[in-house]
């Protein structure tokens, strides 16, 4: 069953510690925003943003300019930040895009591993999984975002991966929690194990054909419905 209270679907777990605060604050903030937990639109203080994540506002500064560089948030001086408002054809070029990226790079990946077995895909599908049954959207798009990039990396090709990181972060997760409730989340996690299949069945074309279905039915989950787009 689906735990729908806040802890469930917290990103956060207390004031940030020790390693890079930069780098803490940077992934906390651009969960929130793929998340659609910093309300599109609504400007944010850097220094309130600090006081809730228990650090120095440096960190938290050094973080927004990386987010504003990667298009995530606009800095609007002597006030803060705030996240660009993404219209339905903004999200519809994201996916567009990211489908003539990811897609046809299955047929390479499975070139690549020439029906190897992939036990470290196989178990991050099996946590995605795991994460939307239990409503635990932070793991959820944490271990999706291993994969996709994972299975990218296997590649060779750092600007196809960069690139990919880019477009995900751009998109944004409405209304996550109540598709994880209707178990459209589920969904998708499944929709990896699947694709794990195909890779390891050494079947090229198949698992190109699911990645795209698989991105159609997220862009669905971009917008908070349950279709999938054609």
């Amino acid at each position: 069953m689906t735990d729908s209270s806040p802890a469930s679907a917290s990103t956060s777990t207390g004031p940030l510690k020790a390693v890079s605060l930069r780098e803490l604050a940077l992934e906390e903030l651009r969960t929130r925003i793929v998340l659609g937990r910093i309300e599109p639109g609504e400007v944010r203080s850097v220094i309130s943003l600090a006081e809730e994540l228990g650090v120095s506002i440096t960190p938290v500064r050094e973080a927004v300019m990386d987010l504003a560089n990667r298009g995530m948030v606009e800095v609007i001086r002597n006030r803060g930040f705030r996240v660009p408002v993404l219209s339905e054809h903004d999200l519809d070029e994201i996916f567009r895009i990211r489908t003539l990226l990811e897609a046809p790079a299955m047929a390479d990946v499975v070139q690549v591993l020439d029906g190897a077995p992939v036990p470290r895909f196989r178990r991050r599908a099996e946590e995605i999984t795991a994460a939307a049954r239990e409503g635990d959207l932070a793991t959820f798009l944490d271990k999706d975002r291993q994969f996709h990039l994972g299975l990218l990396e296997l590649l060779g090709n750092g600007r196809l991966v960069t690139m990919v990181a880019q477009l995900r972060d751009q998109a944004r997760m409405q209304g996550l929690q109540k598709l994880a409730e209707q178990g459209e989340l589920t969904r998708s996690g499944e929709e990896h194990i699947a694709l794990v299949d195909a890779i390891e069945a050494g079947e090229g074309e198949r698992a190109v054909e699911l990645m795209r279905s698989h991105l159609a039915h997220s862009r669905g989950i971009w917008a908070g419905r349950t279709e999938s787009v054609g």
